[in-house]
């Protein structure tokens, strides 16, 4: 089916079809444009959203990451990912359908502009020849009834008698002069028509025809780029629909990978103190006063108000250190992490010690590595100057040194928090009926109260009222040397009950470690007290001085 033979009159028609298929193109271009839009605006909020609420990685030691938040944060990754997917598609459809419509669009208007002008050509061009035909036509005939005239004129004076020769004479010139030119006008009438009728049987039957045939394709054209365009705008995100699946299936597999016992097992490790429950709070008898028979002047009742306790203080001082129940201390963190409860100390100190081996493993690595390069440098001095790689190997040495003496301090702290906790159970039975405070804040590195400053890092208290070595300090004899130890750090001693010392120095053992963490030692000068097990090297012998 043709235009140009079915609609040979339909100029017009198809000048307004053509212009409705163009302003119809750029209609859906629009549409396209707008869907680009939202696309954008949608992967942008989506990645604002993303970004809103992925977790801030500001401070080093982040929370506890459960895997219900590990699970979270993939969702938002693979959400991210689906962000982009979404701007794939607008990028995609940018290219492939607005941008090859637009152009296509201002292609089709030049071409739809180029044939509609031949077409306009060629009717003016026919529309000329019709009008010579019509003058050549109207002129033979204006000629036939001036002929038809002369005819009668003639006629009219050849019969009358009254007529002279001469004005017949006249009037026969007159017709033949008059029958000459319509005779002309009747051959140029005909060879215009002629000519007018190859023209137009020209102009319906091969002019027009070529050029609504081109209108045609031009239209037909446009119809398949359209078609091509709404595949391209389907193809556009169906390409990312793989991608997009994978990150539904990521988000998918992060919801299965939500562990409910894992999370609490994290909740206890992330919390737990390291502490026993408080024990049970003995009976005091107030009472004994009232049948006490013995005189307040004999030994017995020295020795009685002696080992007295006064409730107020003891409970008091209990309450004071019995932050299991009250808020947590709060003050600077300490080097050694003594501010922490035992299990969390535990833990920070052993994270530290497996960071220093790395560093220290690191540290040996290039000691070796610089090794081997000396060796090479004094088989080969062509190469390099063996002594240029001293400063760098010292500084190395002086690394490794250092990490050495880092690891050993932090292991000591980490034995001594180990070595209180294995042994805090033994400890709490040999407290005397009185004794007040809970276990488990006796230990001599430190202990916990609401108030950071009264945070004491050092050996049990001796006060004056009854507590846990009473028993073990009621004799007024010194103890016996068990052994001997040297100091291998120094320690300052600046605690109640602790004793300085300086490394290499000397001490009598008068009490073995129990497990805190620490051993009672004295001096020659019989200056006693307690200082950490893993600062000593303990030597136990039977016969000691010192006694």
């Amino acid at each position: 089916m043709s235009w140009g033979t079915e609609l040979w009159d339909q100029f017009d028609s198809l000048d307004k079809h053509t212009q409705w298929g163009i302003d119809f193109l750029e209609r859906y271009a629009k549409f396209v444009k707008e869907r680009i839009e939202i696309e954008q605006n949608y992967a942008k909020q989506l990645r604002n959203l993303v970004k809103k609420y992925c977790p801030k990685r500001s401070s080093k030691d982040e929370e506890p990451r459960f895997t219900s938040c590990i699970a979270f944060f993939n969702i938002l990754n693979e959400l991210n990912d689906y962000a982009g997917q979404r701007e794939v598609v607008a990028e995609e459809m940018a290219h492939r359908v607005y941008g090859e419509l637009m152009r296509y669009a201002h292609d089709l208007k030049t071409e739809r502009k180029m044939h509609l002008q031949e077409g306009r050509k060629a009717q003016q061009y026919l529309d000329m020849c019709w009008k010579q035909m019509d003058n050549s036509k109207k002129k033979f005939e204006r000629e036939c009834r001036e002929a038809e005239k002369a005819q009668q004129s003639y006629e009219r004076l050849d019969n009358d008698t009254n007529a002279t020769k001469a004005d017949v004479e006249k009037a026969k010139q007159q017709l033949n002069l008059r029958t000459h030119m319509a005779d002309e006008n009747k051959n140029e009438y005909a060879a215009q028509l002629q000519n007018f009728n190859g023209e137009q049987h020209k102009h319906f039957y091969v002019v027009i025809p070529q050029i609504y045939k081109q209108l045609q394709e031009m239209d037909e054209r446009r119809t398949i780029k359209l078609s091509e365009c709404y595949r391209g705008f389907a193809d556009s995100e169906r390409k990312v629909i793989p991608i997009i699946s994978k990150c539904l299936e990521g988000m998918i597999l992060a919801a299965k990978s939500v562990d409910e016992r894992r999370d609490s097992q994290m909740v206890v490790d992330s919390f737990k103190s390291g502490f026993e429950p408080p024990g049970d709070f003995p009976f005091e008898d107030y009472s004994q006063h009232i049948y006490r028979t013995i005189s307040d002047g004999t030994i017995s009742a020295s020795k009685q108000e002696g080992g007295k306790v006064d409730a107020k203080t003891t409970v008091g001082k209990a309450k004071g250190k019995l932050w299991l129940f009250g808020k947590k201390p709060k003050g600077p963190a300490l080097e050694d992490f003594s501010h922490l409860p035992p299990e969390q100390r535990r833990k920070k100190l052993q994270q530290r010690i497996d960071e220093l081996n790395r560093e220290l493993q690191k540290e040996s690595d290039q000691k070796e590595a610089l090794n081997k390069m000396k060796d090479v440098y004094e088989k080969n001095p062509q190469m390099g100057d063996p002594g240029s790689l001293q400063p760098k190997l010292a500084e190395t040495m002086n690394n490794i040194d250092r990490l050495r003496m880092e690891i050993h301090k932090n292991e000591a702290w980490l034995s001594e928090v180990e070595g209180k906790t294995g042994g805090r159970g033994d400890r709490r039975h040999s407290s005397d009926i009185n004794h007040l405070v809970t276990q488990g804040r006796e230990s001599p590195e430190g202990s916990y109260t609401d108030d950071a400053n009264q945070e004491v890092r050092g050996p049990p208290q001796q006060h004056g009222h009854h507590s846990e070595f009473d028993d073990e300090f009621e004799d007024d004899d010194p103890l016996p040397a068990i052994g001997h130890c040297k100091a291998i750090y120094p320690f300052d001693g600046h605690n109640e009950g602790t004793l300085a010392m300086k490394e290499g120095e000397v001490l009598y053992i008068i009490e073995e470690d129990k497990g805190d963490g620490w051993t009672r030692a004295r001096r020659q000068n019989g200056e006693e007290g307690y200082v950490p097990t893993s600062y000593i090297d303990v030597t136990l012998e039977r016969n000691s001085k010192g006694s």
